[in-house]
């Protein structure tokens, strides 16, 4: 487990982390998001123990990470943005280098190895150059030496940067299998890799935590007005007035030629009455879809407005 317990990093008179708080539990992949600036990159260094807090105090698997940083860094695995890769070592070497780093000695170095290099799919380049492979086989090679010693904790800083679609999908899967009896912290800039992978997700925005939750709660907590989408056939024979009139709809609103949205308050569920009224106009339903938040909608809403909903 991680707790991050009220964090804050002054570099000078800049604030880059302000009074952060937010667990990870064992066996979740939380996803950190936040605009670039926002204190992520900061915040994981701390939790790694790569640099100290001003205040505060992080603990992994109840361990505090600056009074025993040595047990601690034993079972992290760390995959910083621009993974630290020896340009003029092989494969080979750099995974043997990694693993030697970490304690690993004799027959253990071999099986760790060969464990990570079927996990991260890099056998067929297991010999070249790091210097001479693409972008993305650097990612894996960065991914690789981050497993290597098989650690609990995983925290990843964008981990599928210049994969390919289908190596994306492959990093993704093991990503989610690992955080089946990991903790995993993820940081990325898509959306959809964390609604695809992460349990839950901590968004950061000016240095502090604007919000914190699982994602289903989160999209819950922003639902607070639900609109229904409205698709027909015949928009000429809609009576906006009338759908304004039923109790309950706050607004209504034309998406294109044959769509409406209409904004309900979230206390009345009005769908069915609704959608009678639809029906009693003829006007041909084709589609009736009740919407809700998504990540990327939540995510503009907490950073463009500043509201905290931790």
């Amino acid at each position: 487990m991680i707790s991050v317990n009220s964090v804050t990093k002054r570099f000078g008179e800049r604030v880059a982390v302000n009074n952060v708080s937010f667990t990870v539990e064992t066996g979740e992949i939380m996803g950190f998001l936040g605009p670039n600036g926002a204190g992520k990159t900061t915040t994981m260094r701390i939790i790694t123990g790569y640099m100290p807090p001003t205040e505060g105090s992080v603990r992994v698997n109840d361990m505090d990470v600056f009074e025993h940083p040595y047990e601690v860094k034993r079972i992290i695995g760390y995959m910083p943005e621009h993974p630290p890769l020896y340009l003029e070592m092989t494969v080979k070497e750099y995974l043997r280098f990694a693993a030697e780093l970490r304690g690993l000695r004799g027959q253990r170095i071999k099986e760790a190895i060969d464990r990570v290099v079927e996990l991260c799919g890099i056998s067929h380049v297991f010999n070249r150059l790091v210097g001479n492979l693409s972008k993305g086989y650097r990612q894996r090679v960065g991914l690789a030496q981050a497993l290597v010693h098989d650690p609990e904790v995983l925290v990843l800083d964008e981990p599928t940067v210049g994969l390919d679609p289908r190596q994306i999908v492959e990093i993704r899967q093991l990503i989610k299998d690992l955080g089946k009896d990991k903790t995993v912290i993820l940081s990325t800039h898509i959306l959809q890799e964390v609604t695809t992978i992460c349990d839950s997700v901590t968004i950061i925005n000016n240095g502090k935590v604007v919000a914190s939750d699982k994602i289903e709660n989160l999209s819950r907590r922003f639902a607070e007005k639900l609109s229904i989408l409205i698709r027909v056939r015949r928009p000429e024979v809609i009576d906006i007035d009338k759908i304004r009139a039923i109790e309950g709809v706050e607004n209504v609103q034309w998406s294109d030629e044959k769509s409406l949205r209409v904004y309900l308050s979230a206390d009345v569920d009005i769908r069915e009455r609704l959608a009678g009224e639809i029906f009693s106009m003829s006007a041909g339903l084709l589609e009736f879809r009740t919407e809700t938040p998504g990540l990327e909608d939540i995510f503009i809403k907490v950073v463009t407005e500043e509201l905290n909903v931790t």
